[in-house]
């Protein structure tokens, strides 16, 4: 019977850190979009609303991915899921912060932010942190996939080698 390992077991502690406070990051962006949705009314709002409930829709499931043992869900596809999982978190993340920031400049969709108010600066610094923090998993995550070797395989010679113990 084969031994299959969970991917968290192949990351170091500093990968599994960075992995979960991403995705704790990456689900409290989708939150923090369904409150406005939801609480501020941008549910209202023709285009905007919708693409508060498309961002916490996919930064849920972006989030969950993260914490799934992918490995086990997609067998050997695990390590690309993972990079998958982690790219969208890193795209989900900057496209809000920057769409934030232009619509505090200019009109975007229609539609302009006003002040900071807290509910803004929480965006801000939370889509700024899950971006960060998510890109380094990306970087880490295609780095120790550089660096892990290979398992090596005996060559044909040492096939057709006898053991030691054997005569």
């Amino acid at each position: 019977m084969q031994r299959t390992t969970h991917i968290l077991t192949q990351l170091s502690r500093p990968q599994v850190a960075v992995r979960i406070l991403g995705a704790m990051l990456i689900l409290f962006v989708g939150a923090d979009h369904y409150y406005e949705y939801s609480v501020d009314d941008y549910s209202v709002l023709p285009t905007i609303g919708t693409l508060f409930l498309l961002n916490f829709i996919s930064a849920s499931v972006v989030g969950l991915a993260l914490l799934a043992p992918l490995d086990r869900i997609f067998h050997r596809f695990g390590k690309a899921a993972l990079e998958i999982a982690t790219l969208s978190g890193v795209g989900i993340a900057a496209t809000s912060l920057v769409a934030l920031l232009v619509s505090e400049q200019t009109r975007l969709f229609g539609f302009m932010e006003v002040n900071y108010r807290p509910a803004i600066i929480v965006a801000l610094a939370s889509e700024a942190a899950g971006a960060l923090v998510l890109g380094l998993l990306l970087v880490l995550t295609v780095r120790s996939k550089r660096t892990a070797t290979p398992p090596r395989r005996p060559s044909v010679i040492e096939h057709a080698r006898p053991s030691a113990g054997t005569t």
